[in-house]
């Protein structure tokens, strides 16, 4: 299937387009880490007050990576897309940040920004605004040592980085798949962009790893973090010193093949401050990222064993459920059993994710807000 590209779709090149936010950040190469996550001894590359919205030009490190060239206008180019529709920052980031194959993960990592007035004990709520695509294309990999089926796919020893045009489908957006190689029939499947990467620093002074999640957020991949979603975090370090980055236009559950469909963003986000008192009322004692959509209260577990990050979003649920409503635990207990799906966020990224999915119009008659 030969690459087409929609010509109307508008390239968000830095700088070019509707900027929404109060602060406009780009991915400049002294603004982003590649492959680590910022830790308390780094300095911020951005200072807001509470309430303001930030909009973030995030790169994806697919067509970046050593093992695809390390030069996106090349890797790109092979697949069909015009030097124009390649973001000059991903060019300069890949020429210029430095990044460790072997050590280092592979996202590219905005930030950190201190968000004033942030202490630890408070929680750091993050409001996805808006997320456009900055490009009308991503790319989904497959690689030995990764993935549900790792050993087993891809089946030779190279990896298997497969190119995914987006296509207009009325007023939304749609990826394409080919269901052969050589052929030109195409599956479709909707966007439903979120950025897979937003945390908070670690209170420790070396930068950890960009792979797996934890208490502090990470690379969580919880594909309901679309716009409208909010995400709490526990602040670990003054100022919190948040970040975002590992953007997608789509995920299932699971991501089994290592990446989901990645792609560049520019994210519209809103930081606010829960102070401690009020998080302990509104949620108990937080320790690791929590969700809330319009339909759903979601808190999550993690752990390298699958088996034990369900135990643990289980815990995590049961304890949100006595805090915020007053809820028995053997009736909470009961009520997850019975009402509430629980869901593999990933099981690509070292630590296995697993989130719950409770509906808070269950709750109307006693939520406190």
């Amino acid at each position: 299937m030969s690459t087409v590209l929609d010509p109307t779709f508008p390239i968000l090149q830095p700088g070019v387009g509707d900027i929404h936010g109060d602060h406009y950040l780009r991915a400049t190469t002294d603004k982003v880490l590649w492959g680590r996550l910022p830790c308390r001894t780094d300095a911020p590359v951005l200072t807001v007050a509470p309430g303001a919205t930030i909009t973030i030009d995030t790169v994806s490190h697919e067509g970046m990576l050593d093992d695809q060239g390390s030069d996106p206008r090349a890797y790109f180019r092979a697949h069909g897309v015009h030097d124009s529709a390649v973001l000059i920052d991903a060019i300069d980031i890949a020429a210029n940040v430095s990044r460790d194959p072997g050590a280092d993960g592979p996202h590219v990592i905005n930030g950190p920004i201190r968000v004033e007035g942030a202490l630890p004990g408070d929680l750091l709520k993050i409001t996805v605004v808006r997320l456009d695509p900055r490009v009308p294309y991503g790319v989904i990999s497959s690689r030995h040592g990764k993935g549900a089926l790792a050993g087993e796919l891809p089946r030779h020893a190279q990896n298997v980085s497969v190119f995914t045009p987006i296509e207009r489908r009325g007023d939304s957006w749609a990826g394409v798949l080919p269901l052969t190689d050589d052929g030109d029939a195409v599956v479709e499947f909707p966007l439903a962009p979120f950025l897979g990467t937003m945390g908070v620093a670690i209170d420790a002074d070396e930068r950890p790893h960009s792979v797996p999640p934890g208490s502090h957020g990470g690379n969580i991949d919880i594909n309901l973090l679309v716009a409208g979603a909010v995400l709490y975090l526990p602040v670990q370090v003054d100022g919190a010193l948040a970040y975002v980055g590992d953007p997608h236009f789509a995920q299932g559950d699971g991501e089994v093949a290592l990446t989901a469909l990645e792609a560049s963003l520019r994210a519209t986000l809103r930081f606010d401050l829960v102070p401690h008192a009020k998080a302990l009322a509104d949620f108990g004692e937080l320790d690791g990222p929590l969700i809330r959509t319009t339909e759903y209260l979601v808190p999550t577990g993690l752990d390298p064993d699958l088996n034990a990050a369900m135990r643990s979003c289980v815990r995590a649920a049961l304890a949100l459920l006595q805090a915020r409503y007053g809820m028995a635990e053997h009736l909470a207990y009961a009520y997850l059993s019975a009402a509430t799906d629980f869901n593999l966020s990933q099981v690509v990224d070292i630590v296995c994710g697993v989130h719950a999915r409770i509906r808070v119009a269950d709750f109307t008659a006693v939520d406190r807000g």
